[in-house]
């Protein structure tokens, strides 16, 4: 078996990298060059045709793509720690909160790296003023975000999932890229902390 990714601070690759850490699975990171467009490389899209990472490849040959599919690979073939849910109602709360921290808290943030940011300007026309406007999006997120968080202390409520996974790694993408957290949202803050005391994020 091997995993295709790249080190800090692509958020992606992370995103597994994390969530192996959390179920004790030591899987190491075989690095795609993301300087050199190695993703874009041939050799690389006959695993990921659309010439992305992170990629998984089974011992068969067999290649799955895109964080959240992976890691229900190893959900499933490794149940414990459970990380996408426990209950029918469980697993569903965690399913909706990964699809709204990767349309709600990190379109933007995907947005403006691609049309704002300065590192992305040699690899695809950019719509500057587009690429602004996310910077008050990811804003309204953030509060958004810190509400909801009145209801427990990770994203899905009681327990750490896969969702906390997907937001902590957008939310410190966005640091890096120039777009930190307000800090007057106090309970996304002790959020942040919280995860990050995690072992798992140093992965």
């Amino acid at each position: 078996m091997k995993l295709y990714g790249a080190p800090m601070p692509a958020p992606n690759p992370r995103r597994v990298r994390m969530f192996l850490a959390e179920k004790g699975i030591d899987l190491p990171e075989i690095r795609i060059d993301l300087m050199t467009r190695e993703h874009k490389s041939p050799e690389h899209r006959a695993r990921n045709s659309l010439g992305q990472i992170p990629t998984l490849e089974l011992d068969d040959g067999t290649t799955i793509s895109e964080t959240v599919a992976i890691c229900r690979y190893f959900e499933e073939i490794q149940p414990e720690p459970a990380l996408f849910g426990r209950s029918p109602i469980g697993k569903a709360h965690v399913d909706m909160w990964i699809r709204r921290m990767e349309f709600v808290l990190m379109a933007p943030v995907g947005n403006y790296w691609r049309h704002a940011h300065p590192r992305t300007a040699a690899l695809l026309t950019q719509y500057k003023d587009f690429g602004q406007s996310n910077v008050e999006a990811y804003a309204n997120a953030q509060r958004w975000l810190d509400r909801e968080l009145a209801s427990g202390p990770y994203i899905a409520g009681e327990d750490f999932s896969m969702a906390d996974i997907c937001a902590i790694s957008t939310v410190d993408f966005a640091s890096w890229i120039g777009l930190p957290l307000d800090p007057d949202n106090n309970r996304l803050a002790e959020w942040r902390a919280r995860v990050s005391a995690r072992p798992s994020a140093a992965a």
